[in-house]
């Protein structure tokens, strides 16, 4: 008797097992710091913001990730600065039946973007209570930043296949 699996239905139970889920969300670390304050509340408030934002993550165990969306926002106006923010935004992900490419991408793209609203709002919220206005930073395409990165790391990886390989035409030998 011959087994007559259907394939597609093989790929639909291995996808039916991959999963993200959400276990936790938290704030890691926060940092404010006014530090011309009160001389700043006297200037014509003309800000200019800075902001400088990484991701990381780490494999707590088999199917669960910790994933760190970190940002440094400084606002100056003129040459004085009038506050530094610095939050690290975290969750817990557990994701199960993905590998390679695809759970790269859910650790550096799929996860950042859920925190990124956390994040946005922490900031916000401390600097109102810094009594400045809310910076109300603009969303973050972590899908656009992962895309980038990869297409980075392939042309590196072909840049020193090209070093690599010998001169054509030549063996290698100064003549």
């Amino acid at each position: 008797m011959t087994d007559n699996q259907n394939p597609q239905a093989n790929n639909e139970a291995d996808e039916s097992q991959a999963g993200i889920a959400l276990q936790r969300i938290y704030l890691k670390d926060v940092s404010f710091e006014s530090p011309n304050a009160p001389a700043v509340f006297r200037k014509n408030w003309e800000p200019e913001l800075q902001m400088d934002l990484h991701t990381k993550n780490q494999r707590l165990d088999e199917s669960n990730f910790e994933v760190v969306v970190s940002i440094t926002v400084t606002c100056t106006i003129g040459e004085m600065t009038a506050y530094i923010v610095e939050v690290q935004q975290a969750g817990i992900f557990t994701v199960q039946g993905l590998s390679g490419t695809q759970l790269a991408h859910v650790i550096n793209a799929y996860c950042p973007n859920i925190l990124f609203p956390y994040l946005r709002e922490t900031i916000d919220s401390i600097v109102i209570k810094g009594s400045f206005p809310a910076p109300m930073l603009a969303p973050v395409n972590f899908d656009v930043i992962f895309a980038q990165a990869v297409m980075r790391k392939q042309q590196e990886a072909a840049a020193q296949q090209g070093e690599q390989a010998p001169a054509a035409g030549g063996d290698g030998s100064a003549h």
